[in-house]
């Protein structure tokens, strides 16, 4: 595919400031497109390249997705994605949950363990949950205001409980953002991981992988387990699609084995 670096950056610039794309997903852009003078220049290179160094479909895919948009852009045919596994998401068991709402934290584990709540009742995403301001927080109407994917707001309702903890946080804290540093900084992806894992020893919990992720899929499973549809799933996660929903409604196996206890031919006629 004849494609240059000029009409790449043409094609980034315009996501960046016309299309209010994240920062994250021009990250991915830019990845991808030095995969793609690394391996190409032709969509079997290119995907050759990536397998033969030990990338998965699924991670092949997030490239080839970002490629075929800077391709749809240029008028050129799109790359077949690969057939990956539909694995089910990783989730917290219910156990699990139980620890970490009975749990008590030490004084330097408060935020933490506050973050951890808030993304198990809510199914923000942690890029989502680190950028809340104290302003985004209705506490009447227990709505979060919620900066999404590409610059699309929308509101998000918490519960009672949440909102009790929340109201005490915010009493403290005397900076704009509701999760931050000491001196009011936003807190780092990778020092908000650490703390969360450790908290999750602490309470006497094996991490699942994924783990800051792992919040959004026990909040989406859970929701539709306890009767939410996919429609407002969709909506209160954020997605652009039903699609991307839709994946959370895969029935994980105890939900198989209980709805064959209730359909199954031989009990009905025992």
């Amino acid at each position: 595919m004849p494609v240059t670096q000029e009409q790449f950056e043409r094609f980034v610039q315009e996501r960046k400031y016309l299309q209010n794309v994240s920062h994250r997903t021009i990250e991915i852009y830019r990845n991808s497109w030095r995969h793609w003078e690394k391996f190409g220049p032709d969509p079997v290179a290119f995907v050759a390249g990536m397998r033969n160094r030990g990338k998965s479909p699924i991670g092949c895919n997030i490239h080839i997705r970002a490629m075929n948009a800077f391709f749809r852009w240029c008028g050129e045919k799109s790359i077949p994605k690969l057939k990956a596994d539909d694995k089910i998401p990783p989730t917290f068991a219910l156990p699990d949950i139980e620890k970490l709402l009975r749990f008590r934290p030490e004084k330097r584990q408060n935020r933490t363990h506050l973050l951890t709540l808030l993304l198990l009742d809510t199914g923000l995403r942690i890029s989502e949950a680190l950028s809340l301001k104290l302003c985004d927080v209705d506490y009447d109407n227990m709505l979060l205001s919620v900066r999404g994917k590409g610059g699309k707001n929308r509101l998000v309702p918490f519960s009672l409980e949440l909102r009790r903890r929340l109201w005490k946080q915010s009493t403290r804290q005397p900076y704009e953002l509701l999760f931050c540093s000491r001196t009011g900084n936003a807190l780092q992806h990778r020092n908000v991981l650490r703390s969360v894992k450790n908290l999750c020893v602490s309470a006497g919990i094996k991490p699942p992988s994924r783990l800051l992720h792992s919040f959004r899929h026990t909040f989406a499973v859970n929701y539709l387990r306890n009767g939410g549809s996919v429609f407002h799933l969709q909506k209160v996660l954020g997605h652009s699609s039903l699609e991307m929903s839709r994946r959370y409604a895969n029935l994980l196996t105890e939900d198989l084995q209980q709805m064959q206890q209730r359909v199954s031919l031989l009990n009905r006629m025992r």
